[in-house]
């Protein structure tokens, strides 16, 4: 039991730095929106680079959070029954369902490893006025997708051992645990 608890915490704790540090990127978009603003209304000389970079960091924000939202139970669920049910219950629930979230990630990073691929084997652009590097926010696409893939199993663990009261309850999140620490 001790590999699997190291192998879902050892994801998790990823998973939660790259969280927290693809957060700070709200900061860059801030910026840059600002900077548009201002070369736009008080220069009145606009650029047209400050909204594309701002889509591209947006972009990558927002495909490399997913694996950090799914440690700390954050994406969205509709759970009319599901809350309702005992915590082993829906541990069984989710190992049922898990195959849809499997194949929908196998299948993302598998199209989304080839279109990064081809993206970089021809040095991508975004063909606009400013014309920037396509392929390296292209790379996150099979990056996140694999992150995801990883944090996805190590649910999948957890939740096969609850299901069959190996563990009592889901282990805490790596921030979780350490707001518990300080309490």
């Amino acid at each position: 039991m001790r590999v699997f608890t190291g192998f879902i915490n050892g994801i998790t704790r990823l998973n939660d730095w790259i969280g927290r540090a693809v957060a700070l990127l709200i900061f860059v978009m801030f910026a840059v929106l600002l900077l548009g603003v201002l070369y736009r209304y008080a220069l009145d000389a606009p650029r047209v680079w400050t909204t594309e970079l701002t889509q591209f960091v947006f972009g990558f924000y927002a495909v490399m959070s997913g694996g950090y939202v799914m440690a700390h139970r954050g994406h969205v669920n509709v759970d009319l029954l599901y809350s309702a049910l005992p915590l082993r219950a829906r541990a069984v629930l989710d190992v049922l369902t898990s195959s849809l979230f499997f194949l929908f990630m196998v299948t993302l990073l598998y199209y989304g490893g080839i279109i990064a691929w081809e993206s970089v084997d021809s040095m991508e652009t975004s063909y606009s006025a400013w014309n920037p590097p396509v392929w390296p926010f292209k790379i996150a696409i099979p990056v996140a997708a694999f992150l995801l893939l990883m944090q996805g199993i190590a649910k999948l663990v957890e939740d096969i051992a609850i299901a069959v009261g190996a563990i009592d309850g889901p282990l805490d999140a790596p921030a979780d645990a350490d707001k518990e620490e300080a309490a």
